[in-house]
């Protein structure tokens, strides 16, 4: 089943290259760094010099941004705890690099993850030469897998998250899965229910230490960043409405909202921050289009009064945004992309409205819902969102309460890091 897997993905790569190419088109960062993705980069001579005096090198794998958002308090602490470690943080997308930049500057190396080719893996592996490696949340590929455990070298799914969705379609393969999931040398689950599901497919053996998303730290020096963003966007005088990490099909359904709250609330800003950049001159179109006076926070104007949307067309702010807010709507759920992090919010102590798709956070979900922090829209009617974006944004006591709910739920699911960190110190 691995051969035949391996000769799709081979057969795959004129595909690849392609997509490569068209997702270039609107973002140009795509077209970079193409060779990393197979394998083949130079190692910096400083981190070579470090190789000499054989020190640990742990190489993380974070996907995109926001599992890099997610990784970032294991990786702070891996440092404290292991100054003379190496570091790497592989991403698969130019947005999760420049995270890691912003997040981390030169204190790590990024590279590019490989694409889950034998000869690919083994030159990243060669080049690299880990000591222990980690994936986050659902990042299984087979090849690469097979690869760290003819090299001994120990391989950890961490934050491992497994929905039914996902589960249904490795069920599917489980001839390959199965395999998969027993080349892990450990998995540490965010639920019992994601520990159940991974183990239904075939892994032996699975610790559950929480979610490593609740170890979000918002520092004082962020804090002060968001009130003067509050205040720039003139926020004592006017409520502000964000809608984050959108999707097409979403925005339509949220400047319809947005026309209804300015009906009973004509002082209201949206901030519109749509999940992926190529987006951003789209998005910007389509609020014109609806009539609407536009500033875009790259252009680094004054929101004025008349501004009634502003597009959040930078990356890595989205956690000062949700600081500067009055509520906030996580996207990805209106349409069937499965949701995001509607914890950055909570932390905040934000009340959130999302809709009926959250099956990524699943989990978070409930227990915002359970603690009534969190509103789901369960239908695409513009009508009923803007009936609750009304309803919290006239009672702020009541949206207050809300947000003091979330904030709550966050402290009290902390503890997956100190968890995770003493898992993974016999591999180290």
């Amino acid at each position: 089943m691995r051969f035949a897997y391996t000769v799709l993905m081979y057969l795959l790569v004129p595909l690849l290259l392609l997509r490569l190419l068209y997702r270039s088109i609107k973002a140009p960062a795509y077209r970079q760094r193409v060779a990393e993705r197979f394998g083949f980069f130079e190692v910096p001579s400083t981190v070579a010099e470090r190789d000499k005096n054989k020190v640990k090198h742990i190489v993380l794998h974070s996907v995109s941004v926001g599992e890099t958002i997610a990784s970032a308090p294991l990786v702070k602490a891996l440092q404290a705890r292991y100054p003379e470690a190496r570091l790497t943080i592989t991403t698969t997308t130019p947005t999760g690099s420049a995270q890691v930049k912003r997040l981390h500057g030169d204190s790590v190396l990024h590279l590019y993850l490989p694409y889950d080719l034998p000869d690919a893996i083994h030159r990243f592996l060669c080049r690299l030469q880990p000591d222990l490696l980690l994936l986050m949340e659902t990042e299984l590929w087979c090849n690469l897998l097979t690869a760290c455990r003819q090299r001994n070298i120990p391989t950890f799914l961490i934050n491992a998250r497994m929905s039914a969705k996902s589960a249904q379609g490795y069920r599917c393969f489980s001839a390959l899965t199965r395999p998969m999931l027993r080349s892990l040398t450990g998995v540490l689950a965010q639920t019992q229910v994601d520990a159940e599901r991974l183990q239904a497919l075939g892994l032996k053996h699975c610790q559950v230490v929480g979610n490593l998303k609740f170890e979000l730290d918002i520092s004082a020096e962020l804090r002060q960043q968001a009130r003067h963003l509050h205040t720039q966007w003139q926020g004592e005088h006017r409520p502000i409405w964000l809608a984050s990490s959108t999707h097409a099909g979403e925005e339509e359904i949220i400047l319809g909202a947005f026309g209804k709250v300015l009906q009973q609330l004509p002082s209201c800003l949206l901030v519109l921050v749509p999940r992926h950049p190529e987006r951003f001159d789209e998005v910007a179109v389509l609020c014109n289009k609806q009539g609407l006076y536009l500033a875009r926070h790259s252009q680094g104007r004054a929101i004025s009064n008349t501004t009634q949307v502003l597009l959040g067309d930078t990356m890595g702010e989205l956690l000062l945004f949700y600081g500067a807010c009055s509520l906030a709507f996580v996207g990805g759920s209106l349409v069937d992309v499965g949701g995001h992090n509607t914890l950055e919010p909570a932390a905040w102590g934000k009340p959130i409205i999302t809709g009926k798709s959250c099956f990524n956070f699943a989990e978070i979900s409930r227990l915002l819902m359970a603690s009534d922090a969190l509103i789901q829209v369960h239908n695409q009617d513009d009508a009923t969102l803007a009936k609750v974006v009304i309803d919290w944004l006239k009672h702020p006591k009541k949206a207050q309460m809300a947000g003091q709910n979330g904030a709550q739920v966050v402290a009290n699911n902390t503890g997956a890091l100190s968890r995770t960190l003493k898992a993974l110190a016999a591999a180290l």
